[in-house]
């Protein structure tokens, strides 16, 4: 799975993708998690299977998703907890469950 971690200018959300890495599973370590600035979401969504939104972003998650619904990628807000605490965890099970109801 490549998830996609979007952001306003990278700093926090390189951190919480480092946290996320560190909680994937053997089976798992194929898996990309990156982060990007919501500026270039339009050029890189392509790449990812679900799409999470830094909660400062939380008021353009509706003009991203008309980027990636169309797509049929998965777009949410980060838990704002979660993210502030860097509970790499618990987001990137927010990932995963994003990912498996994508596909039921």
């Amino acid at each position: 799975m490549n998830i996609l971690l979007v952001c306003a200018a990278g700093m926090s959300t390189s951190l919480v993708v480092a946290k996320m890495k560190k909680f994937l599973k053997p089976e798992e370590a194929d898996w990309v998690i990156s982060a990007i600035p919501s500026e270039e979401l339009a050029q890189q969504v392509d790449k990812y299977d679900v799409v999470l939104l830094g909660p400062q972003l939380k008021f353009k998650k509706e003009i991203l998703e008309e980027i990636t619904a169309p797509k049929g990628i998965p777009l949410e807000v980060i838990n704002m907890m979660d993210y502030g605490t860097m509970r790499g965890d618990k987001i990137l099970e927010f990932a995963k469950m994003l990912y498996n109801n994508k596909n039921r």
